[in-house]
């Protein structure tokens, strides 16, 4: 019996022909020199260079070949394939370069042709003075303290030395709510949140205390029932009248300006003994010739708060040793500090929401 004949080849495969690689690697660089767009290019790899693309079928093919055939056929395909994947790339390049030309084209935006758009809003500048005197505070290592409008009436009077009997509870100057054994008010002033600190912590204690308060006042140029304080507290031992001057003189020079600083005048409130009234340096004739001056009207100071040292029984009333450890509190209004400021006459510019009034302070102060 004879052996096996090893130099007869039974395969003949056409699709490994030269003829029919060149005509397939022809066809593809045709394919892709015609394509308009990216989208057309898509197309034609996922036609000529996909797994049954003519090429990716002759390739498969190689494998059927004799041994001594295969490196030839290899070869060829291998070229035929190379010039495609060459060719393909260098046309993705140029598409891709004529859509950007074309998308920088159509999409340009004539910046000088009027809007019709809403013109953007302004953020309230009440908002943005509380944020300022908050950070003013926040630099100096103090933190910043909230609390609810709708206050207990112990936290709002009587934890701050304001007894049973004290007018300032009358119907004439705080909003109550029904029914009135709930003893809740729309707070008075800012005051319990200070409490509501002291109650919370022990000290060192360094708050400031900017809110929105009530009070039945008149509506007009100088008066809201309702609008803004911002309030300060520091408890700590050995806390003295000359750390509420210096803190306050800071406060003033970062809210008008170097050189305005601060005088006291003596006065009374509950909550703090000794109490004083805090005057500017008149910002507008820095009290140098007062007589002309129609901000000071001849005055040479401005009234801004009130201020004084902790009185011990807020303190007792919080939780807090008095004979250990002594404090300062300071308040003055929001409202009538950006008035000063800006030089913005009537309060009620501040609370009617004209949108032309608020636009002029744009997004920060």
């Amino acid at each position: 019996m004879s052996g096996p004949n090893t130099d007869f080849d039974p395969v003949e495969v056409a699709a490994l022909k030269p003829e029919e690689v060149e005509a397939a690697r022809d066809a593809a660089l045709a394919a892709i020199a015609g394509a308009a767009d990216l989208d057309a290019l898509k197309k034609v790899r996922i036609e000529h260079t996909g797994d049954r693309s003519p090429l990716a079928l002759a390739n498969r093919e190689i494998g059927a070949l004799p041994p001594a055939a295969r490196k030839e056929a290899g070869q060829r395909v291998g070229q035929a394939r190379g010039a495609v994947q060459q060719a393909l790339a260098a046309r993705q390049a140029e598409l891709q370069a004529e859509h950007e030309q074309r998308m920088l084209a159509e999409e340009t935006v004539d910046v000088t042709l009027p809007t019709d758009r809403l013109p953007t809003g302004a953020r309230h500048p009440v908002t943005t003075g509380s944020e300022l005197i908050a950070d003013i505070f926040v630099a100096m290592g103090w933190e910043v303290a909230e609390g609810p409008v709708l206050e207990a009436e112990w936290l709002n009077f009587d934890a701050l030395n304001l007894g049973p009997d004290h007018p300032a509870r009358t119907m004439q100057d705080t909003f109550w709510t029904d029914p009135a054994e709930d003893h809740l008010v729309l707070r008075t002033h800012t005051s319990p949140v200070q409490a509501r600190t002291m109650l919370a912590q022990q000290p060192p204690i360094y708050v400031v205390c900017p809110g929105r308060v009530f009070r039945t006042d008149e509506y007009d140029a100088t008066h809201s029932p309702v609008f803004h304080q911002v309030e300060g507290l520091a408890v700590d031992k050995g806390i003295s009248m000359a750390h509420l001057k210096g803190t306050l003189d800071h406060f003033a020079a970062s809210m008008f300006g170097e050189g305005i600083n601060t005088r006291f005048r003596p006065s009374y409130f509950p909550f703090t003994e000794p109490s004083a009234e805090v005057d500017l340096v008149c910002f507008v004739c820095r009290g140098v010739d007062p007589d002309d001056c129609r901000t000071c009207r001849g005055e040479g100071w401005i009234e801004w708060g009130g201020c004084g040292v902790v009185n011990p029984r807020v303190l007792r009333a919080c939780g807090i040793d008095p004979d250990t450890y002594s404090g300062f509190a300071f308040g003055m209004g929001i409202d009538r500090t950006l008035m000063f400021r800006h030089g913005i006459e009537d309060l009620r510019a501040l609370f009617e929401g004209d949108v032309r009034f608020t636009a002029a302070f744009g997004a920060e102060l």
